[in-house]
């Protein structure tokens, strides 16, 4: 079977599409290096505790609507759907260029919502081992996510 250009081509863009949606990763799942490394060693005194809650406060400062990774990705998914469908039939392009419309809307959305949580500002309140809380606002979360046992020092929280 022989693939005309623009069919090609829709696949191209599908492919790039879900390899992109796959290479996002989670904010808070990776080791960036700060993994507690600059914390001060030795014992904890009223400074330790557990995460109970993690929450991104800002985009990273990002002008761009919310909307526009689902718009971006819904017109790439529906070019891709309709040069994918059979030709002859109507009926099938139709269908398909809705599946991939609506295929690419969902993963334009996700793409855009991973970057800017890994572009945000995050506000981490842990429960210390005293009883009191504390909330604490960092650029990173350096491995940490809730339910991690942590140090609050230097006014973020590290990882122990």
């Amino acid at each position: 079977m022989q693939l005309s250009p623009n069919r090609l081509l829709g696949a191209a863009a599908l492919t790039a599409c879900l390899a992109a949606a796959g290479c996002a990763t989670s904010p808070g799942y990776a080791n960036n290096g700060y993994y507690g490394a600059n914390a001060p060693a030795g014992a904890c005194y009223n400074d330790c505790g557990t995460v109970t809650r993690i929450e991104v406060i800002s985009g990273g400062g990002s002008a761009v609507p919310n909307a526009t990774g689902a718009v971006v990705g819904a017109v790439v998914g529906a070019a891709a759907g309709r040069e994918l469908a059979d030709d002859e039939s109507k009926g099938r392009q139709n269908t398909a260029t809705a599946v991939g419309a609506v295929a690419g809307a969902l993963a334009g959305n996700a793409i855009q919502n991973r970057v800017q949580a890994n572009n945000g500002t995050y506000r981490v309140t842990v429960r210390l081992d005293d009883g009191r809380t504390t909330v604490v606002n960092q650029n990173d979360l350096g491995g940490i996510r809730e339910g991690s046992y942590v140090r609050v020092y230097d006014g973020r929280a590290w990882a122990r």
